[in-house]
């Protein structure tokens, strides 16, 4: 129940005590304020590290050929190993029913690419339909390559957006003609992708035509796979595992390289890297949780010794109230009362004064690997019912102390 005199009591100990009970909020304020900011930086970290997984698909395992490092079956190190497209094939027929996307690559870097007077050195990459999906790429205009395009070897292009502005301003590509390497093709479609600029300097052509037009042959320069989804992460992990191990098995032995020869035919597993990037974070943000709450501690602990204080100086008032008949839950009540009330309101204000900074500078703080920070609504509600915990907690000794002083004792007090 409301009990204005009871309020009327706080409020006239603070203003005896103003100095005493401002130093009291700033402490708890600013353990409450460096809990958001820390919060917030664990928050953007994460954001940084999804951003910059959306460039490529989530769990890939990508394959390239190397050199070999390793003697093996009467052959020399230092061979450098080619794929083929029997290398895809038999690494498809063996593993198919586990693929959700699969498909191989054809590179080459520092080609011209024209369109009328326009021209610049850029990269091609010969592809399947699937490979949109590893590389994030969002159609802006047009179309991605198609089977119908890989099965009949069609002359046609995709470009990346800054590949359309440098070389056709704002003018619609879709259906013109570009030179690449003085092969004219198509423009079926423009792509946007969350790598930016980099990405979006490359056209991706049919791989099948890639390799007749320009002279490639069977040769390809690597492979990409993403797996079928499961229920659990710890189950993508050990099948992302499994299926590396075997994978290398495989196209070591059909290569003539040695089983632990790595260097010769590498595999990424994007799968285990987004496994170590979330759990850093999550190390980040539990650090950062341990720092702000130690602050919001000693803030507590400042705040019960205020209290402590307070109750000294009030021995001799105590004493009359139980003399008069206050019960110990009424004293208890009455402290606890008025150490909620600064913890909770100087904690409000900094948790506010958090928020509204991370408000202001956040945007402008945006890095890589650094985006967004923020604190969600969850964390703000939880925190402030720490706020409550934390003030009955700082209240509750000093409260019980009083409680327990004997009415004669403490009217003799001076």
């Amino acid at each position: 129940m409301f009990n204005i005199e009871r309020w009327q009591e706080i409020f006239e100990a603070i203003a005896k005590n103003k100095l005493r009970t401002f130093l009291t909020g700033v402490s708890v304020a600013s353990g409450i304020f460096i809990l958001v900011i820390l919060l917030g930086v664990g928050k953007g970290l994460q954001n940084g590290i999804e951003k910059s997984f959306e460039r490529d698909a989530v769990g890939i395992i990508e394959v390239w050929s190397g050199v070999t490092t390793k003697a093996y079956k009467g052959m020399n190190p230092g061979r450098q190993i080619q794929f083929r497209n029997s290398d895809y094939d038999v690494a498809v027929q063996k593993y198919e029913e586990k693929f959700d996307k699969y498909g191989s690559s054809s590179n080459a870097w520092g080609i011209n690419i024209s369109y009328g007077k326009e021209s610049g050195n850029y990269q091609y990459r010969g592809v399947n339909p699937d490979y949109q999906a590893f590389e994030n790429a969002t159609m802006v205009q047009g179309r991605f390559i198609n089977t119908s395009d890989l099965v009949n070897s069609e002359k046609v292009a995709v470009m990346g957006m800054k590949l359309k502005l440098d070389l056709f301003k704002d003018k619609n590509p879709i259906g013109e003609q570009i030179v690449v390497n003085n092969i004219n093709f198509k423009v079926v479609g423009v792509f946007k992708d969350p790598g930016g600029d980099r990405e979006e300097s490359r056209v991706f052509l049919p791989i099948s035509t890639v390799q007749k037009v320009f002279g490639g042959g069977d040769k390809i320069n690597g492979m990409s796979f993403t797996l079928k989804k499961k229920d659990t992460y710890e189950e993508v992990l050990a099948e992302a595992a499994n299926f590396t191990s075997g994978l290398g098995q495989l196209l070591r032995g059909k290569n003539g390289v040695a089983p632990d020869d790595e260097s010769a035919i590498g595999i990424y597993n994007s799968t285990v890297e987004v496994k170590k990037f979330y759990d850093l974070n999550l190390y980040i943000r539990l650090f950062f949780w341990w720092v702000g709450i130690c602050t919001i501690i000693a803030g507590v602990v400042g705040v019960s010794n205020i209290m402590m204080i307070i109750v000294k100086e009030r021995t001799k008032e105590i004493g009359i109230r139980k003399a008069l008949g206050a019960s110990p839950v009424s004293i208890i009540i009455m402290i606890l009362h008025e150490s909620i009330f600064i913890t909770t309101i100087s904690g409000f204000l900094g948790l506010l004064t958090g928020l509204a900074l991370l408000e202001l500078v956040g945007p402008h703080a945006q890095s890589e690997y650094f985006v967004n920070p923020q604190v969600d609504f969850t964390v703000a509600i939880s925190t402030l019912i720490v706020l409550v915990v934390a003030g009955a907690l700082a209240g509750f000794v000093p409260a019980y102390r009083a409680a327990k002083i004997r009415p004669i004792v403490a009217l003799r007090d001076e």
